[in-house]
């Protein structure tokens, strides 16, 4: 076994004891790296950490959780990033509470650039969906990676609109790296594998368990400099990643709707509880000190002009609200909302309230 395959074993194997953290924090003070601390002898372990402790790092890793980590772990492109890693995420690290591992594939740069969590209902509806699709492509376009969780709904609509807009983004899972819950989400995760990154902190072979994602969402929440909730139930997920993000220090954002609708009352509860009210990709970045994105390359905006002339020619100068402008286009509403906030990025409209859209002078 060459040296960078003993070190992530080691680390796994510690890591998988689950031990409060300072007393592994102790541990690597005492011993100096995984391995010693793995192959001290129980007197010395004592002297750092209780019994019950010594009792756990003493029993053995099971064979099969050893074998799965170790057949991921030779996968080319598969790497185990721990605390000493250059690449571990900076974002996590700060916190206090960071996993001493995390299991990677992707695009190491992504891990510790500037990001944004984007989440909300598994049931989500067409225009949530849209809502997503259209925030993450803007806001990937901006220079933010787009972090979420692979579920259905809102979390699969940020990759996509992440991915559509050739930016960069990250899903932290509640399962080991070598399944793909759910299921249906395959093409995503190999998408994501060669194009993002897809990272959880436990170990291959751990299947999908309800108390896995809370554990997720603070990940997502602390990767992120903060998280948009785009449609949420009073008793959604999604609530629980905001509350993570405000523990955290995390700046939250939430997209309103109809008051009619219950995939509104927890972003609603959300801005009541003093999270900020975003009807614009340009809120998030204002409130992100980030202000407008980075000019496009002169490929881009040439493409940009010509496929967004039309609809400034709907628009005409009066407002007009999505309904008609997909009447004067023909365009779908997913399609509208990317063009538009695209265009209100490039300074050529605005938004307005009541869904409404005008062209800037």
């Amino acid at each position: 076994m060459d040296v960078k395959a003993a070190r992530s074993e080691a680390w796994a194997a510690l890591a998988w004891k689950a031990l409060p953290l300072d007393m592994l924090v102790a541990l690597l003070r005492a011993f100096g790296e995984p391995a010693a601390i793995l192959d001290a002898s129980r007197g010395a372990l004592a002297a750092v950490v209780p019994a019950a402790a010594v009792a756990r790092l003493k029993e053995p890793l099971p064979e099969a959780s050893l074998a799965a980590i170790r057949a991921w772990l030779a996968e080319p492109g598969n790497e185990l990033l721990a605390w000493d890693d250059p690449d571990y995420p900076r974002a996590l690290l700060e916190l206090g509470h960071a996993p001493p591992v995390l299991y990677f594939v992707g695009r190491r740069e992504l891990l510790n650039r500037p990001a944004l969590a984007i989440v909300g209902s598994r049931n989500a509806t067409p225009q949530g969906l849209d809502n997503a699709r259209a925030f993450a492509r803007a806001l990937a376009d901006a220079g933010l990676t787009i972090v979420s969780g692979l579920a259905l709904g809102i979390d699969a609509a940020a990759h996509e609109g992440a991915l559509d807009g050739g930016g960069s983004t990250l899903a932290v899972v509640g399962t080991g790296l070598d399944r793909v819950y759910p299921a249906r989400h395959r093409d995503l995760a190999h998408e994501l594998a060669a194009r993002g990154g897809l990272l959880s902190e436990f170990a291959p072979g751990t299947p999908a368990r309800a108390s896995h994602f809370p554990r997720r969402n603070r990940l997502i929440s602390g990767l992120a400099r903060g998280v948009l909730v785009v449609e949420a139930a009073l008793s959604s997920g999604s609530l629980i990643t905001a509350r993570y993000a405000g523990e955290q220090g995390r700046e939250v954002f939430a997209i309103p709707g109809s008051i009619h609708s219950p995939l509104a009352r927890g972003c609603h509860k959300l801005i009541r509880e003093g999270a900020k009210l975003v009807e614009t990709a340009q809120d998030v970045l204002a409130e992100l000190g980030l202000g407008q994105r980075t000019p496009p390359a002169p490929a881009t905006a040439v493409a940009t002009e010509g496929s967004h002339a039309d609809l400034l020619g709907a628009l005409g100068v009066d407002p007009a609200d999505l309904d008609s402008l997909a009447a004067r286009t023909g365009l779908s509403a997913q399609a509208l909302c990317a063009s538009l906030l695209a265009l209100e990025l490039d300074g050529k409209v605005v938004a307005l309230p009541g869904g409404r859209w005008q062209r800037c002078p």
